[in-house]
């Protein structure tokens, strides 16, 4: 097992950044009573941001009526939730910006917390407005911005929207413990598989991704863009240009299961090609799949490298049943290379 007695705080870890996500891998895993522990840690001491994809805050969960934390910031923060989350906010607040971007509660509102009190929250589900919300609440003086994840959108761990990322787990998942803590595994090693070092190609890469959906890069560094308007059918295309000359094949948008099982089966020249990805969130990949691929010769690397400071898991589900909590923390402990917490237990 890895020694992880001499940890640091979730809160000093956190603190070299100025924005991070909490995502989560199923609802129930505990991604609120993080947010709350931060919360509460950087009283008095950090100005912070928040905001939150979808909805999140609520008393009830509107997907399984569970009762939920509640979300409590003190005066001072700063704030990016829909209209109609504010009214269901208890604290005094000074509106600094509507922004513009509209969701089903109604625009998103940034304001500044007056007085402590519980926030409801509720905000985008772009990614690039995502980011400018997060610009705007550094601009009014945050110097930590939180963006809380919502169920299955693990794209707000990319690192064009935050620093760094806080995965949460838990019970909520299975009742079977080996499962959630496989899933967790892999989900971490896709979010966080190798970075393409070499800036050459970093730079060819990213000029694919300005122009097309999917480019090759050739031993020579010359570069050809497919006419494609998503990677998820574009198998063939992509096996019609692998030979002896290929080096890289650059994708934006997602990989899936279907995309690389239809390459296997259709050539062997995809072995020894680097598959350069933007980032581990764009992988819909099952664990099955990605070792066939790597075992049979084929790379896959990532153009931007997410940061996961940290798993935490939640032995407790809502459903009424619970793992016993040291075996829980210690499996994915043995399985993980970041550090995990029990956001529970408080380990």
């Amino acid at each position: 097992m890895k020694n992880m007695q001499n940890l640091p705080s979730i809160f000093n870890m956190i603190q070299k950044y100025d924005s991070i996500s909490i995502i989560g891998m199923n609802k129930n895993v505990g991604k609120t009573t993080i947010l709350n522990y931060i919360l509460r840690e950087a009283r008095g001491k950090l100005v912070l941001g928040i905001t939150s994809i979808g909805r999140d805050g609520e008393e009830c969960d509107l997907v399984t009526n569970d009762d939920k934390p509640k979300i409590y910031i003190e005066k001072g923060t700063i704030i990016a939730t829909a209209k109609q989350c504010l009214f269901n906010s208890d604290i005094t607040r000074e509106i600094l910006k509507t922004t513009g971007f509209n969701t089903p509660m109604g625009e998103i509102i940034i304001c500044r917390a007056l007085s402590d009190g519980y926030v409801d929250l509720g905000g985008p589900s772009v990614n690039s407005y995502m980011n400018l919300i997060c610009d705007e609440l550094k601009r009014f003086g945050s110097e930590l911005v939180i963006v809380d994840g919502a169920l299955s959108r693990k794209t707000f761990a990319s690192p064009s929207v935050t620093n760094a990322t806080i995965l949460s787990t838990g019970a909520a998942m299975s009742r079977n413990m080996a499962k959630v803590i496989d899933e967790t595994s892999h989900t971490v090693n896709l979010l966080t598989l190798e970075n393409e070092e070499d800036m050459a190609v970093l730079k060819l890469a990213n000029e694919v991704l300005l122009i097309g959906r999917i480019g090759i890069i050739f031993k020579d560094n010359s570069i050809k863009i497919l006419d494609v308007l998503t990677a998820l059918g574009s198998s063939k295309q992509i096996v019609e240009l692998l030979d002896g000359y290929t080096s890289y094949v650059v994708i934006k948008g997602a990989v899936s299961n279907k995309l690389l099982e239809d390459i296997m089966a259709s050539t062997n020249q995809y072995k020894g090609v680097t598959f350069l990805v933007e980032d581990g969130t764009k992988l819909f990949l099952t664990k099955e799949t990605l070792y066939k691929f790597k075992n049979g010769g084929g790379i896959i690397k990532t153009i931007n490298p997410i940061n996961i400071i940290c798993v935490t898991c939640n032995p407790k589900s809502p459903c009424g049943y619970g793992f016993d909590k040291r075996k829980f923390l210690e499996g994915l402990r043995n399985k993980l290379n970041v550090p995990v917490f029990d956001v529970v237990g408080g380990e």
